[in-house]
């Protein structure tokens, strides 16, 4: 699951050749729980982690080393369910944000220092990004549409849809990570 971009945050979905047309319909149904959690529990809880990671950084120029992994692994676990929900993979995410307890990488290096300056300006610096991101993300559920139905009659998905959507994921992770200030490395335009 190598990306071929060195970049501090990594997000890649292992590619299954056969999927299950009858979980296709009703993944969204069986990760509710999930998104419960994620959605009341642990969103506010990553809000509150960036809060506090703004006054930290702007004091100190670190991210707290437990607010980070707190926040990272809140988004690796979003990311297994995201995987799931968007049709990569059919084994049950585990409610879990241990690295490798899926078929999902997300990563985010740690930063020994952050720019104390650049986290007033990093919304404003991604506007480019959100740009091209919301074209791609257009793209993206007509992709997922496609999939979909690709599903129901092959049992597969398409290789290549399959590698763009994981790089529209992967571009928007990348770009989620800058504006939560876990990193001040700027994100590359790019899929890979």
């Amino acid at each position: 699951m190598a990306t071929g971009v060195s970049y501090p945050v990594r997000f890649d979905v292992q590619y299954l050749g056969r999927l299950s047309r009858g979980l296709t319909l009703v993944k969204w149904l069986l990760a509710a729980p999930h998104y419960v959690l994620l959605r009341y529990a642990f969103g506010p809880l990553q809000l509150a982690c960036s809060g506090i990671a703004f006054f930290w950084i702007l004091f100190t120029e670190r991210y707290p080393r437990g607010l980070f992994d707190l926040w990272v692994g809140t988004a690796r676990w979003s990311a297994q369910v995201g995987a799931y929900t968007g049709l990569m993979r059919d084994e049950y995410p585990p409610f879990t944000w241990a690295p490798g307890a899926y078929p999902v990488t997300y990563e985010v290096d740690y930063p020994e220092r952050l720019s104390r300056w650049l986290i007033f300006v990093k919304w404003l610096l991604l506007v480019p990004h959100y740009i091209v991101l919301l074209a791609l993300w257009i793209a993206a559920l007509i992709g997922y549409i496609i999939a979909l139905f690709a599903i129901l009659f092959t049992e597969q998905f398409p290789r290549g849809l399959f590698d763009f959507l994981v790089g529209v994921d992967r571009w928007t992770y990348r770009v989620v990570a800058y504006f939560a200030l876990l990193r001040d490395e700027y994100p590359p335009f790019g899929l890979i």
